[in-house]
């Protein structure tokens, strides 16, 4: 009998089972207009002002086809390998919701715009490919508001500006075997958009939301459990503790002797998922093709022409940071990470010509300061990194030019000049300034010479203090050691 709090299963029990997880994402297309007419699509206006006659479903105003949001959803189904179909056509989903003034949703049906994809996720080291079944184009409804009015508790309040906002649904395959990899996935999702620049991602603007297909089989079956949907997953975080919750729901019915139903559930704020309806079928939606728009022609030359203007995507860079750059996993995680980040260390790396010398400025200088990305270029700490490894400036000073280049905005090079901050290597002028330490220093130079070695290290700090800075340690350290005795020239 399965126990457990709330009656969900036990940690055992739940280890006899395998999760089967399919998601249906939904991302919002990065265009300044909506799918089918010229409303705005910008967040935060005014309840009900970024709408028109078609976005609000009146009699009578035809749709008319986005084609910057085409593109958008034809640069989304390359960035994940899928075959971009020639013909595809728009169909109408008919429900009625508040939020839906046309009472149906201008979605695809049985002839989506892509298909057969894939994304690579990495979980606990091991990589692994999940497939993309679709990616199709829709027009989003409006957005219900249930709470936040004094009659709350009688009224739902509806705005409809989200009404006919470009969408792109991504459904997985059935490939997902725990909320880990359900996590990564979304995670990996999320950033090959932004890498293409097709979505913002913003989950707080509901820019994408998610849906899970979840069923349980006992390990070594073959055949699929009955699946329930999981709604309103409205972080990763979210939804990888409703899929836990959910998991272990469904193990608990089947170890109590019941029967897992198909039905579409909701993750509430206590943690729970909860029953809300039955789940629908294809034929509940009464699909059939949309009378008011033509089938979309997707010739060779345009998809072509966009394939070849594709940014290298987020797989690409983690190879080529890995074996190019010869990156620690960490600094490539790190690095690649946004789209904007990889390219202010590749142009830094451009001219400071090392890579690791490189990875290591921006992610513990410059990724620690606010807005530091804005306030330095990828030049100057390019440039910085080069003349450390030139030997012009040593590290300590160019933690100090690193400070004014932030302060200022100025470049290393015109800090360097203005303030004299060279570091000083020649032999020459160096020996000066070590003879002036060890005639000043006879006990140090004494204890040195009886076989105390750490010693060289306070006569190595008096030559740097003496030099404010700019001696270099390395040189320094040798013409100590010669002066004292204990390494010939």
């Amino acid at each position: 009998m399965a126990s457990g709090v709330l009656g969900v299963a036990t940690p055992e029990e739940i280890a006899k089972y395998e999760p089967v997880i399919g998601l249906e994402v939904h991302v919002q297309l990065n265009t300044r207009t909506k799918i089918f007419c010229g409303c705005p699509t910008g967040f935060g206006a005014p309840p009900n002002t970024n709408v028109c006659p078609v976005c609000l479903g009146l009699p009578g105003a035809l749709p008319v086809l986005n084609g910057r949001a085409l593109e958008m959803a034809i640069q989304a189904a390359l960035a994940m390998q899928c075959a971009v179909n020639s013909f595809s056509r728009f169909a109408r989903k008919n429900y009625f919701y508040p939020d839906l003034p046309k009472g149906y949703q201008i979605s695809q049906y049985d002839q989506p715009l892509a298909e057969h994809g894939e994304l690579e996720i990495t979980v606990e080291g091991a990589k692994k490919v999940i497939g993309v079944t679709r990616v199709h184009l829709e027009d989003d409804a409006g957005k219900s508001i249930h709470d936040g009015f004094k009659d709350s508790d009688r009224y739902t309040y509806v705005d409809l500006n989200r009404s006919g906002t470009p969408l792109i649904e991504i459904v997985s395959e059935p490939d997902l075997r725990s909320s880990e990899e359900a996590y990564q996935y979304l995670s990996e999702l999320k950033q090959v958009m932004q890498y293409v620049g097709v979505s913002e991602c913003d989950m707080e603007k509901g820019q994408l939301r998610c849906d899970a297909n979840v069923s349980v089989r006992l390990k070594g079956a073959e055949k699929f459990g009955t699946k329930a949907e999981v709604k309103n997953l409205n972080s990763f975080r979210f939804a990888k503790l409703a899929l836990d919750y959910e998991i272990a729901r469904q193990v608990a019915v089947l170890e109590s002797g019941g029967r897992v139903e198909q039905e579409t559930r909701s993750y509430n704020v206590s943690g729970e998922t909860v029953g809300m309806r039955s789940k629908e079928h294809a034929h509940d939606y009464r699909y059939f093709p949309e009378p008011d728009l033509a089938p979309l022609r997707v010739g060779e030359a345009w998809l072509g022409h966009i394939r070849e203007a594709m940014p290298e995507l987020p797989r690409e860079k983690r190879r080529k940071f890995e074996t190019g750059y010869a990156l620690t996993s960490y600094q490539v995680q790190v690095l690649t990470a946004t789209q904007s980040v990889s390219a202010y260390f590749e142009k830094a790396t451009e001219i400071s010509g090392d890579p690791a010398g490189t990875a290591n400025w921006v992610i513990t200088e410059l990724m620690g300061l606010p807005d530091g990305f804005e306030k330095v270029s990828p030049e100057g700490t390019g440039t910085l990194v080069r003349k450390i490894n030139e030997r012009e400036i040593s590290g300590k000073m160019a933690k100090d030019i690193f400070a004014k280049m932030v302060e200022t905005g100025r470049s290393p090079q015109e800090i360097i000049d203005s303030e004299g901050l060279r570091q000083i290597s020649d032999t020459g002028a160096l020996e000066k300034i070590v003879d002036e330490v060890i005639a000043g220093n006879p006990k140090q130079v004494e204890q040195y010479k009886s076989g105390k070695a750490t010693v060289l290290g306070y006569l190595v700090g008096q030559v740097m203090k003496a030099s404010k800075g700019q001696a270099n340690p390395a040189a320094v350290n040798e013409l100590l050691k010669v002066k004292l005795g204990f390494e010939k020239t």
